[in-house]
């Protein structure tokens, strides 16, 4: 912009000066005359004429100093040999004043015409939107930098909260089981209820730690291996699933004939927080459908359930954490579940979607390779819309 100043009027220095009631600071600089001052370079506010223009809120043009009525005898332009001059306040949209666009030259040059005054007035008021923007800026880096910070305490508390609370549920999970061991029929009902209750707390914390390690860079941890029970491990979540949710039907299909290599207590977790999700938001009056099975290079999970639909515009949402349809029942969970489900997916180099519609309902497909991490020499995925 001060090249274009210098190119355009002919002079030969041109600066964006902070002006204070006691400095005069340089912000940039063309400087072709070689007075040799360069970004933070100050001079005595006396010696030049940016005073006059910030008290008058108005610019001061000369053509030629040495002629010029009012300022022939200021003590600044000799100080320099300065012939032309001209200043215009920089005034931002609020009406603080900033500093002057100043252009000097050692030669008289004509910077009185319409058309040079009426540049450096609107270059001015550039540069004054401009300085508002950058602060905007800053001011948005300052904030995005503290609700990251706070984003990250608060993940650290989750995290030890989490572990902390391990310690007293362990303690209540004894109780439940002396409970159930006892004799009196209303004490072994008190103990399974615990031990549901139990069940769903521990699923909590586990979600809630998990969160926190991806969110604090660690990532879902896994402990790849070759399962070759998988498939009575999830038959064993699917029981479970029935037990802690007695009013809901799941129909399982489970063809698993081959070890698959995974971290199977996190395909478990995989599996019940989807049968958890459907006990939450599917119609339990019809079956939910949990089907399992190897399909070439492919391990293939997906749990179906019937009900409303997943509105369109909520289909990019659900995978979020904390996330929950304005539609959800009261104390249907955090919010996690289904956040979870795609980073244990993700970490095992898999694939994971929904589908949902009012004639098939919504169905969640899992596709992760057999082999581990999906390396070059795999297969494509089975064909699904929902992955």
């Amino acid at each position: 912009m001060l090249r274009l100043l210098c190119d355009s009027t002919g002079m030969r220095f041109a600066a964006v000066a902070r002006v204070t009631a006691g400095t005069w600071t340089v912000c940039a600089v063309e400087d072709r005359a070689g007075f040799g001052l360069a970004p933070g370079s100050q001079l005595p506010l006396d010696t030049v004429l940016c005073r006059e223009s910030r008290a008058m809120s108005a610019p001061i043009v000369i053509d030629r100093v040495s002629r010029d009525p009012v300022y022939r005898n200021h003590c600044g332009p000799p100080v320099y040999g300065i012939e032309s001059y001209i200043t215009v306040p920089i005034v931002r949209p609020d009406g603080h004043y900033f500093g002057n666009l100043c252009a000097v030259d050692r030669m008289p040059v004509r910077v009185s015409d319409a058309r040079t005054v009426g540049l450096f007035a609107s270059l001015a008021r550039m540069i004054a939107l401009q300085l508002d923007n950058d602060d905007e800026l800053a001011r948005a880096d300052a904030e995005v930098l503290a609700q990251r910070e706070a984003a990250e305490l608060r993940e650290q508390f989750i995290a030890v909260l989490g572990h902390d609370l391990r310690n007293p549920l362990a303690a209540i999970a004894f109780a439940a089981e002396t409970l159930v061991m006892r004799p009196d029929a209303q004490d072994k009902k008190l103990g399974e209820r615990l031990r549901l209750s139990i069940q769903r707390m521990r699923g909590l914390i586990d979600n809630v730690m998990d969160l926190a390690r991806v969110r604090l860079g660690s990532g879902i941890g896994l402990e790849i291996r070759s399962a070759e029970l998988l498939a009575a491990q999830l038959a064993a979540v699917v029981e479970e699933a029935r037990g802690a949710h007695p009013g809901m039907t799941i129909h399982e299909r489970i063809a698993i004939d081959r070890p698959v290599a995974c971290d199977p207590a996190r395909i478990q977790q995989l599996v019940s927080n989807l049968l958890g999700n459907a006990s939450h938001h599917g119609d339990l009056r019809q079956p939910v459908v949990f089907e399992a099975g190897v399909t070439d290079d492919w391990l293939e999970l997906s749990v179906l359930n019937r009900g409303d639909r997943i509105a369109e515009a909520d289909l990019p949402k659900i995978f979020q954490p904390y996330w929950r349809p304005a539609s959800s029942k009261p104390a249907g969970g955090l919010g996690l579940g289904l956040y979870i489900c795609s980073e244990i997916v993700k970490a095992h180099g898999g694939r994971f979607g929904v589908t949902s519609n009012e004639a098939e309902g919504t169905k969640f497909t899992a596709l992760i390779p057999v082999g581990g991490s999906r390396g070059p020499n795999a297969g494509s995925p089975p064909r699904h819309g929902s992955a």
